[in-house]
């Protein structure tokens, strides 16, 4: 059964994003890979070997892969894109659009909807889109 997992990419800051999403989703940062330590099988200028190659993030629920943007390769950004999240309850929906939006930008703040308790959307200080609902309500059927 194959697994459809997010695979993020960073201007040099991964390692650092990475390890806030470890704390905020209480989840496990299983790899953080340099291009130095992956050695030749991907060989970086100096300049680029403290940068990430490869991370992986896991919590009971999801994964989430990561690395910086590849040497010679220019970063654009995230685009086209949001990182859904739901939780059971509002206050952890709450809980963690707060610490998503700490230094990055609200794009529609917390709220009830139709489908959620409260559903909010941000770009986090990292770049990445995140929509985040807490609480379900009951959907129609089609």
């Amino acid at each position: 059964m194959p697994k459809l997992h997010a695979y993020l990419s960073f201007d040099g800051n991964c390692s650092e994003a990475m390890k806030f999403y470890a704390k905020v989703f209480d989840a496990r940062l299983e790899a953080l890979i340099t291009y130095a330590q992956a050695g030749s099988q991907m060989p970086a200028p100096p300049e680029h070997g403290d940068k990430i190659m490869h991370a992986y993030l896991v919590h009971p629920q999801f994964e989430l892969m990561a690395g910086d943007t590849p040497p010679g390769v220019a970063y654009e950004g995230i685009k086209g894109v949001m990182l859904a999240l739901t939780y059971p309850t509002a206050a952890e929906g709450r809980r963690v659009f707060d610490a998503l939006a700490a230094g990055g930008q609200v794009t529609m703040p917390p709220g009830e909807t139709f489908w959620a308790d409260v559903f909010g959307m941000v770009t986090d200080r990292f770049g990445v889109p995140w929509g985040v609902n807490g609480g379900s309500k009951p959907q129609p059927k089609p």
